[in-house]
């Protein structure tokens, strides 16, 4: 396998002339953004009924990152993050009754209501789980991307973190290997610039220039406004198209921004309202409907359409959620072993396959 060289992080791979996304990309974009902010508004609410136990981590203002990163990709692209993870979730397909019966601990949910909000799995749409280790999820990124070097199939994997996992050790290894095997994997730092609540450049050396990050490794680098879908969506579809030619790992930076807490039990003392407020007024979801409106492939009301959609979907998870039964104390003996067996072999024959008609779309469970 070829080997990764510095010459590769000299000339930024976000200069590859490559189209920029369709006026119904853009649509389905837009669409998928509204959907997880009234997704994450419907979660915050049901939290705060104590429906949902747990953590529970929203991703609202970072939209933009998730929806034009993975709207890149191809359907059989692999896609693993963290566990600030509905907003992947759902920009790669997933139902939202069956993303919301996970956090409400229900048997119709993705993992079967055993993971709860960090651990939305959706292995048909290539949806690799959120992962509650800050970091744990990179070396199982660059185990995914090596099955898929393995296997010669024509493949990348795209692996969310936080600025916070560029200080972990595992961080580092995984990029490593990634590296030194040529593996098609995409590292993508959503630096929202506060990791779990002490901003980037209190924690991490040389915070101002992240691509050095990327230049120990020998490996490309872009950089690209996670606030703007359309130049996140270009960004990764240049460094995506690289790793795909076999050009080895890359390393996008996504400058993005979350208005809600580090999770539903953070304060927020660690940053003043106004800079909250100043961020907000560059809603990622209004700049892709005022782009869209700019360019005539959109209207207001085409917008409010598609906004009264993504509630009404919100709010269908809701009752989906709701409606579906507990997940059984029977549960708790399966999926722990590839092989059941005695007790748990009982066990895994009582189970109950997850609805395929929940509400807002199909498939969905492991």
């Amino acid at each position: 396998m070829a080997h990764a060289t510095h010459s590769q992080a000299e000339t930024p791979v976000s200069e590859s002339p490559l189209a920029p996304p369709s006026s119904d990309k853009q649509r389905a974009m837009l669409a998928s953004m509204l959907l997880i902010r009234r997704f994450e508004e419907r979660c915050a609410q049901s939290y705060q009924q104590a429906r949902i136990g747990g953590f529970c981590h929203l991703y609202i203002g970072q939209e933009a990152t998730a929806v034009g990163t993975i709207a890149a990709l191809r359907d059989d692209d692999a896609v693993i993050t963290a566990y600030r993870d509905h907003g992947h979730a759902l920009a790669r397909g997933m139902n939202p009754g069956v993303a919301m019966a996970e956090m409400f601990g229900r048997l119709a949910g993705c993992a079967r209501g055993k993971g709860g909000s960090m651990h939305l799995f959706d292995a048909p749409h290539h949806m690799y789980g959120g992962h509650a280790i800050v970091g744990g999820q990179c070396p199982l990124a660059t185990g995914i991307a090596f099955a898929i070097r393995y296997l010669g199939l024509d493949r990348v994997c795209l692996c969310f973190f936080g600025d916070g996992a560029l200080n972990q050790g595992a961080m580092h290894e995984s990029m490593n290997l990634s590296a030194i095997w040529g593996l098609p994997v995409v590292w993508v730092c959503e630096n929202n610039r506060y990791s779990m609540g002490t901003a980037i450049g209190r924690g991490t050396a040389m915070a101002d220039n992240l691509r050095v990050k990327a230049d120990a490794y020998g490996m490309a680098y872009a950089q690209c406004d996670g606030m703007d879908a359309v130049a996140t969506y270009e960004a990764t579809a240049a460094v995506v198209a690289a790793t795909r030619r076999g050009e080895g790992p890359a390393f996008l930076e996504a400058v993005t921004y979350r208005y809600k807490g580090h999770s539903m039990s953070d304060p927020q003392k660690y940053r003043d309202r106004e800079e909250v407020a100043e961020m907000e007024e560059s809603d990622p979801i209004q700049r892709l409907a005022e782009q869209m409106k700019q360019q005539g492939t959109i209207t207001d009301e085409g917008v409010e359409a598609l906004d009264r959609d993504a509630r009404r979907r919100a709010l269908e998870a809701i009752k989906f959620a709701q409606d579906a039964p507990p997940t059984p104390q029977s549960e708790l003996y399966t999926d722990v072993y590839a092989m059941p067996y005695g007790p748990y072999a009982a066990a895994e024959m009582d189970r109950i396959a997850p609805a395929n008609d929940a509400p807002g779309g199909t498939g969905g469970e492991t």
